[in-house]
C-alpha cells in the first residue's frame, strides 16, 4: 500500500491521520463529533488511494473510547490516539483520561473547538460552536490538571509536529495522557507536508549510575530483615522477571500492597508476602520501595526506623497532589536495567549465605501458613449456604480461566480477595483500573483488542457495574468481534460507602436505626438481562452450587465469540 493519496488534497485531516502513523498507532478510538469530518474525510481519500492508516475505531461513548486506549496501550505500551468531541466529549470521557494518567498508559486525546464562530474566512463551522460548544480558555484549560500536558494546535503548519510531539511526550516517563486541541478551521485548511516528517523514534531510557548501584547493593547486603513493596514492576515482563531474580538471590520478601497496578510478583512464590506492608516493615532495617506511589497511609507515617530505598524512574510522580516516600536513597533508572544492574553487583559484594538462608526457611514457613489459611478459606467459602461467598467466586473464577487469561479488575471492596486467590504467576494476568470507576469495560475490551485470542474476563462490582457505560461497550464487543468475560460481583450495596460511614462514625446512628443513605443498590437492574437485551449472553448465579458451571458455560460462550455476564450473588 502506498503511503498517501495526492498532496493537493491535503488538510489538518491528513496532517492528524499522518501524525497518528509516524507515532506508530495502531488504532484511532473515537467517539464522533462535528469536528472530525476533515479526518473522515482524509481516511476516506486514503481508502480510495490504497494508503496505510491507523484502524479506526467508531464507538459510542466517550469513556469506552479512552477506556479501550488505555486497555490496549497498556497492553502494549504504545501509544494510542483518541478523538474525542469538543470539551463537552472530552468532560464525558476524563474519568477515563484521568484514570490512564494513574494507570501510566500513553494516550493522545485530541478534541476540537472554533476560533473564528463563523465570522472569519474559509469554512463555516457550524453554528453549533458559538451557541453550544465552546468554552472560555479552551479545552487544553480543561484538559490540563488531568493529562501530562495540554496544548492547542493554533494554525495548521503545527497541527503534525504538536501532535507528534504529543505523542512522544505520552511514551517519556513517566508514561501518561496527553492533550491537544484540533480546532475545526484548523482541520479544514490545506496543509503542506514538511520534508522533517519521520516515524518516532521510540522514547529513551534512564540508566542508574554506577555509584547507585553500588551504594543499593551495600544496603541491600548489609541488611537482616529487608521488604520490598511494588506497584508497577509487572507492567514490563523484564522487570517482573528481574524481580523475581534479585528477590531470590537475597531472599527478600515482596509485598504487592493495594495500590499496586497489576500483577508485580508471583503469588505462588514463598516469597510473596501478601498485601500488607505495615507489618513486615514496623520491623524492617531495610524497605525497598519498587516503583511505589504510595506506599503506606497516612503518608507520613512510616512504621518503623528502616532506611528506605527508592527504586523507580520517576518517583515522584508529577500529577500526585502529596506524595512522601521518606526516602532515604534515590536509584533512578529504567525499573528492569536496574534490577539487573543490582542483582549483579550483589553477586560481585557476596552476601552472607547463612543470613540468606535463615530468611528465606522463615519466609517460606510463613507463606506456607499463608496458604493453609486460604485453601482453609476457599474450601469453607465453596461449602456455605445461601449466596456466593466472595472467596468462592473468586476461587471458582480462578479455577475456570487456567493459568493464561488475563483479569481486568474494577471492584473495590473485594479487590484484595481476587488478587489474593487469583494467585497470579505471570506478568499481565492481572491489572487494576485505575482512578474512578465506570471504565473498566472499555480497559477490558481495549485489552481484548491487543491480546487477540487470549481469554480476558472483567471483574466488577454491581456498583461500578452500573457507572459503566454498558450498552456502548456490549455494542463495541459485538461490533468488533470482541468477547469478554464479565463478572459482576453483586452484593446488592455500595458496601464501601457503608465501611466509609461506620469508620468515621463507629457509634452511628445509622448502624443503630438502619437508617442508612447512599448505600442500597437494590432497586438495580438485572445484569444479565440487561447483557441478553444488548447481544450478550446472560448468567445468573445465587448458589455457590450453580457457580462453577455457569462460569463454565459462560467461558465457553466466549470463547466461541459472544461476551458473557455473569451475575453472582454474594452473600458480603
Amino acid at each position: 500500500m502506498s503511503d498517501s493519496p495526492a498532496a493537493d488534497t491535503f488538510d489538518g485531516g491528513e496532517a492528524l491521520v499522518r501524525a497518528a502513523i509516524d507515532l506508530g498507532a495502531d488504532y484511532i478510538f473515537s467517539s464522533s463529533g462535528s469536528e472530525w469530518a476533515p479526518v473522515w474525510e482524509a481516511y476516506a481519500r486514503r481508502a480510495e488511494a490504497g494508503a496505510r492508516s491507523p484502524k479506526y475505531v467508531d464507538l459510542t461513548h466517550e469513556t469506552t473510547a479512552v477506556g479501550m486506549a488505555i486497555g490496549y496501550a497498556a497492553v502494549t505500551g504504545r501509544t494510542q490516539v483518541v478523538l474525542l468531541h469538543a470539551a463537552a466529549g472530552l468532560l464525558q470521557g476524563a474519568n477515563a483520561v484521568h484514570g490512564a494518567l494513574l494507570t501510566g498508559a500513553p494516550v493522545v486525546v485530541c478534541s476540537g473547538e472554533s476560533t473564528g464562530y463563523g465570522d472569519a474566512a474559509g469554512p463555516d463551522p457550524g453554528s453549533q460552536w458559538y451557541r453550544n460548544l465552546s468554552v472560555v480558555g479552551g479545552p487544553q484549560a480543561v484538559a490540563a490538571p488531568f493529562t501530562k500536558w495540554a496544548c492547542a494546535a493554533a494554525d495548521v503548519s503545527v497541527l503534525y509536529g504538536m501532535v507528534k510531539r504529543a505523542g512522544e511526550l505520552a511514551a517519556q516517563a513517566p508514561p501518561g495522557p496527553v492533550y491537544v486541541n484540533t480546532p475545526v478551521e484548523v482541520l479544514l485548511a490545506r496543509w503542506q507536508p514538511s520534508a522533517a516528517e519521520a516515524p518516532a523514534p521510540p522514547p529513551g531510557r534512564t540508566v542508574a549510575t554506577r555509584g547507585d548501584i553500588d551504594a543499593a547493593a551495600r544496603l541491600l547486603v548489609a541488611a537482616r530483615n529487608p521488604v520490598l513493596a511494588t506497584e508497577a514492576a509487572g507492567r514490563d515482563p523484564g522487570a517482573f522477571g528481574a524481580l523475581v531474580e534479585l528477590a531470590e538471590l537475597l531472599a527478600i520478601p515482596v509485598v504487592e500492597p493495594q495500590s499496586a497496578l497489576c500483577a508485580n510478583f508471583p503469588r505462588t512464590s514463598a516469597l510473596n508476602a501478601g498485601g500488607e506492608l505495615a507489618p513486615l516493615a514496623k520491623d524492617a532495617d531495610l524497605v525497598i520501595l519498587l516503583g511505589c506511589r504510595a506506599p503506606w497511609y497516612p503518608p507520613s507515617a512510616k512504621p518503623g526506623n528502616a532506611t528506605v530505598l527508592v527504586i523507580d524512574e520517576t518517583p515522584h510522580r508529577p500529577h500526585i497532589a502529596y506524595q512522601v516516600l521518606t526516602a532515604g536513597q534515590y536509584v533512578g533508572g529504567d525499573m528492569a536495567a536496574t534490577l539487573r544492574a543490582l542483582a549483579d553487583r550483589v553477586r560481585e559484594l557476596g552476601p552472607d549465605p547463612e543470613v540468606v538462608a535463615a530468611r528465606r526457611e522463615r519466609l517460606a514457613v510463613a507463606h506456607a501458613a499463608s496458604e493453609e489459611s486460604r485453601l482453609r478459606g476457599e474450601s469453607a467459602a465453596a461449602a456455605a449456604e445461601g449466596h456466593v461467598d466472595p472467596v468462592a467466586a473468586a476461587a471458582a473464577l480462578r479455577d475456570v480461566l487456567g493459568p493464561d487469561a488475563v483479569v481486568i479488575d474494577e471492584t473495590i471492596t473485594h479487590s484484595r480477595l481476587i488478587a489474593r486467590h487469583l494467585m497470579a504467576g505471570t506478568p499481565g494476568r492481572y491489572r487494576y483500573v485505575q482512578g474512578g470507576l465506570g471504565q473498566g469495560l472499555g480497559v477490558a475490551l481495549g485489552a481484548k483488542l491487543a491480546l487477540g485470542d487470549r481469554l480476558v474476563a472483567f471483574t466488577v462490582g454491581d456498583g461500578s457495574w452500573l457507572y459503566n457505560p454498558v450498552l456502548p461497550g456490549l455494542m463495541a464487543s459485538a461490533g468488533y468481534g470482541l468477547p469478554v468475560l464479565v463478572v459482576v460481583f453483586n452484593n446488592g450495596k455500595y458496601l464501601s460507602m457503608r465501611h466509609n460511614h461506620r469508620r468515621v462514625y463507629p457509634d452511628s446512628v445509622a448502624a443503630r436505626t438502619g437508617y442508612q443513605l447512599g448505600v442500597d443498590l437494590s432497586a438495580q437492574p438485572d445484569a444479565a438481562a440487561v447483557a441478553v437485551a444488548a447481544g450478550a449472553a446472560g448468567f445468573t448465579v445465587t448458589t455457590a452450587r450453580e457457580l462453577a458451571p455457569a462460569l463454565e458455560k459462560a467461558v465457553a460462550t466466549v470463547r466461541g465469540g459472544q461476551t458473557a455476564v455473569v451475575n453472582v450473588f454474594l452473600t458480603r
